[in-house]
């Protein structure tokens, strides 16, 4: 899928508005103040105190501010918008944007629930603007030395994540059905898209609270993951195990023909084979100015990036199945998730040319894999 290209430069940077003044928008403003190409035009939030508080914390006092994101931009001359806020804001923030002819950079989750993202993916498709889903840590240069290390592996039969930690939050996550799936796990489900290169096909997953938990919900998981490839993915996390606790990014084991790939998820991974092998640095730069810079760049050559909204989804679609599963009991198919969605995107969609877009789809699956050409 091409979109619009947005030329930007040091001496021309592109400017943006960031939607969302808490801590995640405050680390964004961050990074855009520290981007060469990259110029502030203002920050909206629904609550005014709180984006001037934030662009003073960030030494921007005076700055434009608003409630409305998309009416800010017009105001300022935005060229783009970056959405930071809550996920059930973002199918709504994000539509209002494209089709005002801003291209979006959003945090993850793409949208609320696959449904609302599956409009999203029609949206761009429409207005030709870019949507790129910030999954930061696809940015981190450990994570892309440990793929070019599994290239080394021959074909794959296991990968596994250990996440154990015992964060306490307050706040909503400790009231959440499913805290660790919904807030936490995409991004060990997003990184074994990346590693992989395939999708997913179908998950086992359990879900329990131990009786110590903190959290209403359930704290602890375990899903396996089938994936196009034949790989097996195992997931086993909790987030109320004190003592030894993992990194935020999980403890990796990457196991094939020939030879395992080992990653502690806060140092560089380690490769074991018989035979030794040369892994080229990938990546130069992580976290959110990694997307930052990622997304300034697709705007300007046109190259759709790691992110893009249709290459996204799948992503959701591994939470969203792993979570039926938990509560049915027995494996979901993603497909079987992707096409309740598709059907619940249609009835639920207010927008008559979105909603032609998707009742065209051949295929949800296909839909995602192969853009279409405008």
């Amino acid at each position: 899928m091409s979109f619009r290209t947005i030329e930007s430069s040091p001496a021309q940077p592109l400017r943006v508005v960031v939607a969302g003044a808490g801590n995640m928008g405050r680390a964004w403003l961050a990074a855009v103040i520290a981007a060469p190409d990259v110029e502030l035009a203002g920050v909206a939030d629904l609550n005014l105190t709180a984006a001037q508080d934030a662009i003073a914390a960030a030494g921007r006092s005076g700055l434009p501010i608003g409630s409305d994101a998309v009416e800010l931009a017009r105001q300022t001359g935005a060229q783009a918008l970056i959405n930071v806020t809550i996920p059930e804001a973002h199918h709504a923030v994000t539509t209002a944007a494209l089709f005002a002819g801003l291209p979006v950079l959003g945090e993850k989750p793409v949208a609320e629930s696959v449904s609302r993202a599956l409009s999203l993916v029609a949206a761009t498709e429409i207005t030709g603007e870019l949507f790129m889903v910030s999954q930061s840590r696809r940015w981190n240069p450990q994570l892309a030395r440990l793929r070019a290390m599994a290239g080394q592996l021959g074909p794959i039969g296991t990968i596994t994540t250990d996440f154990f930690r015992a964060p306490h939050f307050g706040g909503f996550r400790e009231h959440m059905a499913q805290p660790l799936l919904i807030d936490m796990a995409i991004h060990a489900f997003d990184a074994v898209r990346f590693l992989l290169g395939c999708e997913p096909v179908s998950v086992y997953c359990q879900s329990y609270n131990p009786e110590w938990s903190w959290y209403a919900g359930h704290a602890n998981a375990t899903a396996v993951f089938e994936m196009e490839s034949g790989t097996r993915y195992v997931y086993n996390g909790s987030w109320c195990s004190a003592g030894a606790e993992t990194s935020w990014n999980g403890r990796w084991r990457v196991s094939g023909q020939n030879g395992t790939a080992l990653w502690n998820g806060d140092d560089a991974p380690t490769l074991h084979t018989a035979t030794e092998s040369t892994i080229p640095d990938t990546s130069h730069y992580s976290g959110i100015d990694g997307a930052l810079h990622v997304f300034v760049q697709a705007l300007r050559t046109g190259q759709r990036p790691s992110g893009e909204v249709h290459e996204n989804v799948m992503s959701l679609a591994m939470v969203e199945a792993a979570v039926q599963s938990a509560r049915i009991g027995r494996p979901a198919r993603i497909d079987a998730v992707l096409t309740r969605a598709h059907a619940d995107a249609i009835r639920a969609e207010d927008r008559a040319d979105v909603c032609h877009v998707l009742q065209n789809w051949p295929s949800v699956r296909d839909a995602l894999a192969t853009p279409p050409e405008p």
